[in-house]
């Protein structure tokens, strides 16, 4: 437990520029307070009892405004950054290195049975209000933008925006030939309804000028 927390207060020295003294973080950081609070839930939740982890579970989240189901598996070393409206699945499972900021759900599509929350793998990044919804996996070092919804296996050192996400970067490199959801239902409506704008904007133009021209040939005559 104690080792835990010291790799989660050194997630949070060194991914927050405002934290001042590792004091500060273990007294008034929620995400780590969080965290704190699931590893007792999850330590009763593992020895069958249940109900005791929920109750701690929900004390966490009135405390902390952040909801983290018991079951889940999150590794020591993971830093939640500001932390309101963040839910974290029961079987999700968060890996060391791991950054989530606030109003990240990392959650499921269904009421499916089994493995149906994420896993985040290694020194990942998912931004503010991001979606998370599935059971598969984000690869090791992915970053997820700022209110994307990702519904599909991210790849390792990905960069994924969008809703739904796509896959824009893989290390830096932009990766247009590789997307494959460059089918997007979405956009391709908009690519239709665009069309669609031209062809009317044609249309009125075309009236316009046959407007135009029969008021020039009544003005000749």
């Amino acid at each position: 437990m104690f080792r835990a927390l010291r790799a989660d207060i050194d997630a949070a020295m060194k991914n927050d520029p405002a934290a001042r003294s590792r004091a500060e973080v273990w007294l008034a950081y929620p995400g780590v307070r969080a965290l704190i609070w699931h590893r007792r839930a999850a330590f009763f939740y593992r020895h069958r009892m249940k109900l005791l982890a929920r109750l701690l579970s929900e004390h966490a989240k009135r405390k902390t405004g952040i909801e983290i189901h018991p079951a889940a598996k999150i590794a020591p070393g993971v830093f939640i950054d500001h932390g309101a409206g963040v839910v974290i699945g029961e079987t999700a499972e968060v890996e060391e290195g791991v950054v989530i900021y606030q109003g990240v759900t990392l959650g499921g599509t269904g009421k499916e049975k089994g493995k149906r929350h994420p896993t985040v793998c290694k020194n990942a990044v998912i931004s503010c209000g991001a979606k998370v919804l599935g059971g598969f996996t984000v690869g090791e070092g992915a970053r997820i933008g700022a209110g994307a919804v990702v519904l599909r296996e991210v790849p390792p050192y990905a960069t994924v925006v969008g809703v739904p996400g796509r896959v824009v970067r893989i290390r830096g490199e932009k990766t247009q030939d590789l997307i494959p959801e460059k089918e997007d239902p979405v956009l391709k409506e908009l690519c239709a309804l665009r069309e669609r704008v031209f062809a009317v904007e044609e249309m009125l133009q075309e009236t316009q000028n046959g407007h135009t021209m029969s008021e020039v040939k009544h003005e000749d005559l």
